[in-house]
């Protein structure tokens, strides 16, 4: 069996088949739901897992506000 190059669609497949594609069609459910940041490549470096990066980011939000209140309001 020869395998199809990246560039071409298969035999079975015909473009006009597949619908039109449409711009951003998923963009806003992506962006309500994700939440990624890019890092500079030094920053990184510094912390390069996520639990690196809340780490330091909880330890800036103490400082700057205080202890979070973890306590759920009843209202």
């Amino acid at each position: 069996m020869k395998k199809a190059s990246s560039d071409e669609l298969r035999p079975e497949y015909r473009r006009r088949d597949l619908g039109p594609g449409v711009r951003g069609r998923y963009f806003e459910s992506f962006r309500s739901g994700t939440n990624l940041v890019l890092l500079e490549p030094d920053i990184a470096t510094a912390f390069p897992t996520d639990e690196a990066v809340n780490n330091a980011l909880r330890s800036v939000m103490e400082r700057a506000v205080g202890p979070a209140d973890t306590r759920k309001s009843t209202r």
